[in-house]
């Protein structure tokens, strides 16, 4: 009789291993690159251009100069750095940090953000357009048009038809309304679609009560975008928000997969987005229950719905996650975690049926705010990775891993 109910438990536990989500295998080490960024250099960002270039952007800003926005494109090799635009007045922060894309009629657009009064958080979003490769730009447009004195940022960017882009970001004019005792005190998110004469195709608000200072993250799935962002409700819980705009019009704010985080104050993590057709994959940080963790969920239709939920840390997230798709049903994640000195930005595959692979160190940085939020971009072949390394003097660094597996 015991030997029969240990053949039973053993047949039980065999099949419960045969059922679980083998491991994906490792990716290559990463190849470190040289990098066209100078000295003083911070706020690294990355797009794919239909070309299938990377698209590097970042700030320069030596000590007691102006702030600079500066980008190159990397096929085979770097192309030569060009800049968009300097100021003494820009807000410059390691949070909240320009952006650039390129049209599919070869236009440049870029956003960063400038001070529109000496307090702190008064600054706006400035917008431009270069329709030469970047030798010269159109003279900057705010996509907000409230004219208050007010925060707006952390914006999130996409190329939308030939000549226009889709911008959603935090926008603080409640706040300004709020002074004169005409509206509650609140942060909300909005887009807009305008095009590369300064056009305003569409805005709307998405959301009127939001997290103060998490980044927002935008893709297209299909004829949708979906933003997602970190929602604040009214007892102060900060969980992931999406919001769906199909056929010019956003649906309701949702929480896909709610952690109740609870917390009276913006922890300044935000989450990341991609999409393949109507496969989107989201990945965000929760220290919901006091436990740091880095999760991330698949959706297949569109992002109405998302999957279960797949923790991809090693036990000491530190978040500022990444996230690309391999193929529709394979995604890298990257995030910061915890190392043996200071921190280390790591990543992890993971599979749409919660197969997840060894994690792998891309490089070792710091945990400080100096070390921002390391980027990754990935176009068919190569997985690029940007991030600053702080120091005396910080400067953005490069890396890629070659994929040459063919990916659906």
């Amino acid at each position: 009789m015991q030997k029969s109910i240990l053949l039973i438990f053993c047949a039980a536990l065999l099949t419960g291993c045969q059922n679980q989500p083998k491991s994906t295998d490792p990716l290559p080490a990463p190849q470190r690159l040289a990098s066209p960024a100078g000295d003083h250099s911070a706020e690294p960002n990355l797009h794919v251009a239909p070309d299938g270039r990377f698209l590097l952007s970042w700030i320069e800003q030596p000590e007691d100069g102006p702030a600079t926005l500066k980008f190159a494109f990397y096929g085979d090799e770097w192309s030569g750095v060009r800049a968009v635009a300097s100021g003494e007045d820009w807000f410059v922060n390691w949070a909240d940090f320009p952006s650039m894309t390129v049209l599919a009629n070869g236009t440049l657009a870029a956003h960063w953000l400038a001070k529109s009064a000496p307090e702190t958080f008064s600054y706006d979003v400035m917008l431009s357009f270069s329709r030469d490769g970047g030798q010269t730009w159109n003279p900057p447009m705010r996509p907000h048009r409230d004219g208050t004195q007010s925060e707006h940022g952390f914006v999130s960017m996409l190329p939308y038809g030939e000549d226009a882009v889709f911008l959603t970001w935090l926008d603080g004019r409640q706040y300004a309304a709020a002074r004169q005792g005409k509206a509650p005190e609140e942060m909300t998110l909005r887009a807009a679609i305008i095009n590369d004469r300064g056009e305003f195709q569409w805005e709307a608000e998405l959301d009127n009560r939001v997290c103060d200072c998490c980044q927002t993250s935008a893709v297209r799935a299909g004829e949708a975008f979906v933003v997602a962002y970190r929602d604040r409700s009214p007892n102060e819980i900060r969980d992931i928000g999406i919001v769906r705009i199909a056929d010019g019009r956003a649906e309701p704010p949702r929480i896909p997969r709610p952690d109740g985080w609870k917390i009276p104050g913006c922890p300044v993590n935000g989450p990341a987005l991609d999409a393949r057709s109507s496969t989107v994959v989201m990945a965000w940080f929760t220290m919901a229950r006091d436990s740091a963790r880095v999760q991330l969920a698949f959706s297949q239709d569109g992002g109405r719905t998302f999957g279960p939920r797949v923790r991809v840390d090693d036990g000491q997230a530190l978040g500022r996650v990444d996230v690309v798709l391999l193929s529709k049903n394979r995604a890298v994640v990257s995030w910061l975690e915890k190392g043996e000195n200071d921190a280390e930005i790591r990543i992890r595959q993971v599979d749409a049926d919660g197969a997840v692979s060894a994690s792998q160190v891309v490089a070792t940085t710091s945990a400080s705010r100096a070390s921002g939020f390391p980027r990754m971009a990935f176009n068919g072949e190569h997985l690029f990775f940007a991030w600053t390394q702080p120091g005396e003097i910080p400067r953005v660094n490069v890396a890629k891993i070659t994929i040459r597996t063919a990916t659906n």
